[in-house]
């Protein structure tokens, strides 16, 4: 789990390289201004020559030695505050980098506290996952079984009817909440999980073809329906894990399902972002996603649905972290909330 949520730790020689390209425009300050107060004597000179200034020194015609006295002057005052210029220019740029860094470091220090408590705690979920599994299992089994026996008892005994039928419905809710208890297993042992990602060129339009398919029988129990924004054809290619990405983009279309109200729609898309990133969004008809809570709702065991487990989209920034992409939630333009994941091109990615 770690190394699917572990950025790559900002290289300090990559931050450094900023103040020398600043740097080197700044080398010709100096060398410009020169010239320009070489120039500018020049023009004082054959003016003053224009209107017959000379220079006499003990009747002595001096007039060259002042002129190349004064260009001298000017040339060295234009190095000078070209050379300023310069030292102001890299106290600036390398203020510059030291700040870069220094968020570099702050940020790489967060990740690691963050990829640290995650893995802690995603040894402690997989542990507590493995260890409840087999006990609910038996305890299904156990409960279905008893569901059976009654119904058996029932088929013979006209006069135990309704008693049966409580019993039965016990049974029934027994058994749905063991189901519910082993979906937290299972999520919990997903974000558990490393993630073993097999990248390689996807066309987007085979990966919405998938995902329609499959999420409109998916939302279809949830009484609302799916729709395709865009048909994807002429996109990039991405580097992706297919059953990976079907997964992530089938969660988050199952969770749109969820906070669409009966008889709605939500819809799914893919356009490229920028040069780097094609963007799939998914986004519903529910009530959205309040802005103090969009980066809580990827943490670990936050839901914010009654009855969730808060895994879900855990889970699905793993997987988008470990494909070197991002994932984000906003507001949707008709209303509701538009989940974007982007996911880097393949010919920058995948040789």
């Amino acid at each position: 789990m770690t190394e699917s949520t572990t950025s790559p730790t900002p290289d300090p020689t990559s931050s450094a390289t900023p103040s020398r390209s600043a740097a080197a425009p700044g080398i010709r300050w100096r060398w410009w201004l020169l010239a320009a107060g070489l120039l500018l004597a020049t023009v004082d000179v054959v003016i003053a020559r224009a209107w017959g200034v000379t220079f006499e020194v003990g009747g002595r015609d001096a007039s060259t030695g002042v002129w190349t006295y004064l260009a001298a002057m000017f040339g060295a005052l234009g190095f000078l505050v070209g050379w300023l210029v310069e030292l102001r220019r890299r106290e600036r740029a390398a203020s510059v980098v030291i700040r870069r860094q220094e968020e570099s470091l702050a940020e790489a220090r967060v990740r690691l506290a963050q990829n640290e408590k995650l893995a802690t705690l995603g040894q402690l979920s997989s542990a507590i996952a493995h260890e409840v599994r087999n006990p609910l299992a038996i305890i299904r089994s156990t409960v279905q079984n008893t569901a059976e026996d009654l119904d058996d008892l029932g088929a013979g005994d006209l006069d135990a009817g309704e008693p049966i039928a409580e019993a039965r419905r016990s049974c029934a809710f027994v058994i749905e909440e063991i189901d519910r208890l082993g979906n937290v297993c299972n999520g919990l042992l997903a974000f558990a999980r490393p993630l073993d990602v097999q990248r390689r060129p996807v066309d987007p339009a085979d990966l919405l073809d998938r995902i329609e398919l499959l999420g409109a029988r998916l939302v279809r129990d949830a009484g609302v329906t799916l729709r395709r924004e865009r048909s994807a054809v002429g996109l990039p290619t991405i580097a992706a894990d297919f059953d990976l990405a079907s997964q992530l983009l089938l969660g988050l279309v199952e969770n749109a399902a969820k906070a669409t109200p009966a008889g709605g729609e939500l819809a799914i898309s893919a356009t490229q972002s920028d040069d780097d990133a094609v963007e799939i969004a998914v986004t519903d008809g529910g009530p959205g996603v309040p802005a103090d809570l969009r980066e809580r709702i990827f943490e670990p065991f936050f839901s914010t649905r009654d009855g969730g487990t808060g895994l879900g989209l855990a889970v699905a920034r793993q997987i988008v972290a470990a494909h070197g992409g991002s994932i984000a939630v906003d507001d949707a333009a008709g209303g509701g909330a538009r989940f974007r994941v982007r996911l880097p091109i393949a010919a920058r990615e995948v040789a």
